[in-house]
């Protein structure tokens, strides 16, 4: 097995150049650094002080706007966190949910410790046992590349991919930090009535 690895915000910012009008779910930590270091948007929802919740968020999001695609931008903790949210997606078989989880292996907001997928757990066989359409583990741009691609198709139920990537902490693009700000500007951006 190779131990290439991807560079995290390379990744990011082609997955989201390619979104091709899909709403992004953010992951607490690096992810909404990486999703905001691509360019801020009023498409983006960043969860702050929500650990465990993007992809179930995610999930929720789908659900209510089953016309729209939806990506969540996860890290391999955070999604430790919601291992049971991928049996409720799974029983749910969202069409329109795409799971991208930036995997370092470390838990890097606490210090890089080992995380459990640098022990051997695959978010990637774990989607697919649970009945997702569609996983895959990458370890270069080239995968990412083909995977922008792939994500403009149609799916019959839910994707999750894990990109490994390098482990490391860049510095820190702080998306808006005022919770019911990133919420208006979102439901704004889908027509929706602020509060």
């Amino acid at each position: 097995m190779s131990n290439e690895t991807i560079e995290r915000r390379e990744a990011v910012t082609k997955l989201l150049a390619e979104r091709d009008g899909a709403l992004v779910v953010t992951g607490l930590g690096s992810p909404s650094y990486d999703v905001h270091s691509a360019g801020d948007r009023d498409d983006n929802y960043y969860l702050w002080g929500a650990m465990g919740g993007a992809a179930l968020t995610g999930l929720g999001l789908a659900q209510a706007q089953p016309e729209k695609r939806v990506m969540v931008i996860t890290g391999d903790g955070e999604m430790l966190m919601a291992f049971g949210a991928l049996a409720t997606i799974s029983v749910a078989k969202p069409k329109n949910l795409d799971i991208i989880v930036l995997d370092n292996q470390h838990f890097g907001e606490t210090g890089m410790q080992e995380s459990h997928t640098g022990r051997g757990i695959d978010f990637s066989a774990i989607a697919a046992a649970s009945g997702f359409e569609r996983t895959r583990v990458l370890r270069t741009m080239k995968g990412v590349n083909a995977l922008a691609e792939e994500l403009k198709v149609p799916a019959n139920g839910p994707r999750l991919f894990v990109l490994k990537i390098t482990a490391e902490n860049l510095p820190r693009s702080l998306p808006p930090r005022d919770a019911t700000f990133v919420k208006n500007r979102f439901r704004a951006h889908l027509g929706l009535e602020t509060c």
